[in-house]
């Protein structure tokens, strides 16, 4: 197992971001979409920052996320990423980073049972369109 405890903020997003991909990706082919083009174009929905920001958003909103988990999303928000997004602000970009840390973070300390959780919640807000109540530019 991987020590979280050693991982920066974005170390633990890049394994998160993988870890969130992977989740929508198998969401999409569950919903029977096996056309390439069409994946990517829904994939977008989820994965984008201005999406992940509306949840991390979201997750505030309805105080979904625990302490540990709140700690680690403001790791990933605030470490010094030398990237940056091509379509969204920096202040978007981070948040999104933060969010993909949380994910980083469940995987590798082994809270399987609450990746799961969180990755479904997420799953049903996107399908619901309530990631796009949040206007992130």
């Amino acid at each position: 197992m991987i020590d979280y405890q050693q991982l920066n903020g974005v170390t633990l997003a890049y394994l998160g971001d993988a870890v969130w991909e992977a989740y929508v990706r198998e969401h999409l082919l569950n919903q029977g979409l096996t056309k390439v083009n069409r994946l990517q174009k829904r994939a977008t929905h989820f994965v984008s920052a201005k999406s992940q920001a509306a949840l991390i958003a979201l997750m505030q909103q309805y105080d979904y996320l625990t302490d540990d988990e709140l700690a680690i999303f403001k790791r990933g928000r605030n470490a010094k990423s030398y990237t940056h997004a091509k379509n969204t602000s920096v202040q978007t970009y981070n948040i999104s980073t933060g969010f993909e840390a949380i994910f980083g973070y469940l995987k590798a300390s082994g809270q399987d049972q609450r990746l799961e959780e969180l990755a479904q919640w997420c799953i049903e807000q996107v399908e619901a369109g309530h990631s796009d109540e949040f206007d992130f530019r």
